[in-house]
């Protein structure tokens, strides 16, 4: 299918990519704490048959250098621009920190009608990085909603590296650790995906080295079916951190942290979940609600 892609620079940076003749299914692409505009990303939902369009929430003129204290509403403005372009359904796609965003916005905007969690969490976490005053602590929410904080877990400053210095690190005893630590904001800290009636695609890795994503999925699946609101999740157990979509290449090599998985993995937790991303996103999954 031929795409077409738009350059934005208000008010937001970003790219919206669209199938030649537009489409009635817009699609917001949220990307994880690396912060960049995802555009290999929307180039594959766009020769899927959608509108996608994502922007740089943070690290860009004007905006807090790290994700501390990001408001949402930054989001409603993207799906707000979305919806001129594409006026149908409004799916929201997010990958890691992006994938926290994402459920969070489902959960106070309505028109979301559909939510793809790559590689998600069930709860709020700290600050990854410097806010707007370029301080990195005391940790703060990594979002705000209406300028309140939203409920969050601090990390647990105790926790080290299993790795010798100079190895690339795993993050994920840290979030565990830190949820333990903090068990009474773990609880104040959920997300709680069962308040939407989006359709809720989850998608995680069980070898998953930065946080423990697959635990959180089938919190959040949890959740959903605890109110007669099934979501769908694909797992596998040999795939990490990065999920790759059929058509995007491997995810880059990292001397700083392990993600888990395989090249080969990844990819094929991709595959697997793909048709249930696109019957989502489109409005033509069936999870038995």
């Amino acid at each position: 299918m031929e795409i077409i892609e738009h350059a934005i620079s208000e008010p937001f940076e970003g790219v919206l990519v669209e199938p030649v003749g537009g489409s009635r299914v817009g699609v917001l692409v949220l990307a994880g704490s690396s912060g960049r505009i995802d555009v290999e990303r929307c180039r594959v939902l766009a020769r899927a048959g959608m509108t996608a369009l994502s922007i740089r929430w943070f690290g860009g003129d004007g905006q807090a250098q790290g994700i501390c204290e990001i408001p949402l509403e930054r989001f409603v403005e993207a799906i707000d621009l979305l919806q001129t372009k594409a006026g149908g359904r409004v799916g929201v796609l997010g990958f890691s920190k992006g994938a926290e965003a994402a459920l969070l916005l489902a959960v106070r905007d309505p028109r979301v009608d559909a939510v793809v969690a790559m590689s998600p969490t069930s709860v709020v976490w700290a600050n990854v990085g410097p806010g707007i005053d370029g301080l990195t602590h005391p940790y703060r929410s990594s979002w705000t909603w209406r300028g309140e904080p939203v409920p969050f877990i601090s990390y647990d400053d105790a926790w080290t590296p299993a790795e010798a210095e100079g190895e690339p690190t795993t993050c994920r005893t840290h979030y565990e650790q830190s949820r333990q630590t903090h068990a009474e904001a773990a609880r104040a800290a959920v997300i709680p995906i069962e308040q939407t009636a989006a359709q809720i695609v989850l998608v995680a890795g069980g070898d998953d080295q930065m946080w423990p994503s697959l635990l959180f999925a089938q919190e959040l699946a949890a959740r959903r079916a605890s109110v007669g609101r099934p979501a769908r999740l694909v797992t596998s157990f040999d795939a990490g951190h990065r999920p790759r979509l059929p058509g995007e290449g491997p995810a880059g090599h990292s001397d700083r942290f392990r993600y888990g998985g395989t090249a080969e993995a990844d990819a094929a937790l991709g595959t697997a979940a793909w048709s249930d991303i696109v019957a989502a996103l489109a409005g033509d999954l069936h999870t038995g609600n």
